[in-house]
């Protein structure tokens, strides 16, 4: 592996690390707050006013005028997966552990995205299904099973 390709995958990494850490901090605002729904409404309107401030600093020269140009899916469908992924992992947290939820979220997003790979769904290139690939993806799926079973 490159020194690039060694660079993304610790990114990816420690990424997913502050996706383990978003939980139990949106659990915890839900409980302050009252109500699971208050808690992912604050968790996006912050995210919001970062991605705004990130894309006029960053983005500026972004070609805003194709919104009216784009499938409905793309307009609604990130931020509302993104409003249940929330809203539902920090329902789920206080429930069965922030590694369950983290290792059974892991599981379904890789089955997902073997399908989505094998359909060459979104105008992304096809990529087949594998002994290797299937084989790896029911390996998480035990673990994450047994992170939240055992």
């Amino acid at each position: 592996m490159t020194l690039a390709g060694l660079t993304l995958t610790l990114v990816a990494l420690v990424t997913g690390g502050l996706i383990a850490l978003q939980a139990p901090i949106n659990a915890e605002a839900a409980s302050r707050l009252g109500h699971p729904l208050a808690a992912a409404t604050m968790s996006f309107c912050v995210g919001t006013m970062v991605l705004i401030l990130l894309t006029a600093v960053f983005a500026r020269h972004s070609h805003l005028g194709a919104l009216k140009t784009m499938p409905l899916y793309m307009l609604i469908g990130g931020g509302l997966l993104g409003a249940i992924y929330v809203t539902v992992t920090l329902v789920l947290a206080p429930r069965i552990g922030v590694a369950a939820v983290m290792a059974l979220g892991i599981a379904g997003q890789l089955f997902t995205a073997l399908l989505i790979d094998r359909l060459g769904l979104f105008e992304l290139l096809e990529r087949g299904l594998s002994v290797g690939r299937v084989s790896g993806a029911v390996l998480v799926l035990v673990g994450a099973l047994m992170v939240r079973l055992l």
